[in-house]
């Protein structure tokens, strides 16, 4: 599996990790045994949300890295509606206690909401200094909502903005994934796979048969060759979720996939074009 430098962070984090947004939805042990499986795999990058699940999914992932805590790069999400200063530090000391663990490595604010962003930075900051994260960062946020986050908190301290980037949603790639490289910020993109018109391109249309063929000459399937296609920038991670160990499998073996720069721009030609339209929400 390959790793790379989160961010301005340098701390080496596998390039495809596990997502767990709707995992309360799988069967317990089968979901247990999913993230359990890509931890074996290499992918210790995984991400949750108090809101996922109403904190149930939490608690499964704190399950789940019951005496393996120390392989995890671990990273939750403040809700915006808990992210005045005093809320946000309540929100992490709750997700902790979910967890079953006394930090995580990584805490994001999940988007922007209506509490000021320079209360839930310096929030993360206390947090940072008291041990209770290693980093933090932002989620769903723009180009402008970046900067003006990096503005706030000064140079080499948001470490990560986790956006939504799949085959049918590359509208990061207009203006959201320069920012984040002139700024030194990760670019977690979640949902890889996408839903509805995001999923993957039809095997009999040139976006199908494009990654059909790259699929052929690595000896790989499809979707590795989306998640290899979706991380082929130094900035870029992926975290597809997957409540069946054997797709966790398939993802992992994408993390050891690297393609040329000819595949790569042939890709991008043939695939979907970047939209300009504005994040998502959540």
């Amino acid at each position: 599996m390959k790793r790379r430098a989160f961010g301005w962070t340098g701390v080496p984090v596998p390039v495809i990790g596990q997502g767990t947004w709707k995992l309360e939805a799988d069967p317990r042990a089968q979901a247990l045994a999913a993230i359990r499986r890509g931890l074996d795999a290499g992918m210790t990058h995984v991400d949750t949300a108090e809101i996922y699940g109403e904190g149930r999914v939490e608690e499964l992932v704190g399950e789940a890295l019951l005496e393996r805590r120390d392989e995890v790069f671990l990273v939750t999400k403040v809700a915006p509606g808990h992210a005045s200063y005093a809320g946000t530090i309540a929100a992490c000391e709750a997700s902790l206690a979910r967890l079953r663990t006394d930090h995580v490595d990584c805490l994001l604010l999940h988007w922007p909401g209506t509490h000021p962003l320079e209360d839930t930075i310096a929030a993360f900051e206390r947090l940072v200094e008291q041990g209770k994260t290693r980093c933090y960062g932002v989620s769903n946020f723009d180009a402008r909502e970046l900067d003006r986050a990096v503005a706030l908190a000064g140079a080499g301290r948001i470490a990560c903005n986790q956006v939504l980037y799949n085959l049918a949603d590359r509208f990061i790639e207009r203006d959201v994934l320069p920012e984040c490289e002139r700024h030194a910020v990760a670019v977690v993109g979640y949902s890889p796979f996408g839903s509805g018109r995001g999923r993957l391109p039809a095997p009999a249309s040139p976006a199908g048969r494009a990654l059909a063929a790259v699929a052929g000459a690595h000896d790989a399937t499809v979707r590795q060759v989306v998640l290899a296609f979706l991380t082929r920038h130094d900035a870029l991670f992926a975290i597809p979720k997957s409540g069946d160990p054997a797709h966790v499998d398939e993802n992992a073996r994408a993390g050891d996939l690297t393609l040329t720069a000819a595949e790569a721009h042939a890709l991008a030609q043939a695939l979907p074009a970047p939209t300009g339209r504005e994040l998502p929400t959540i």
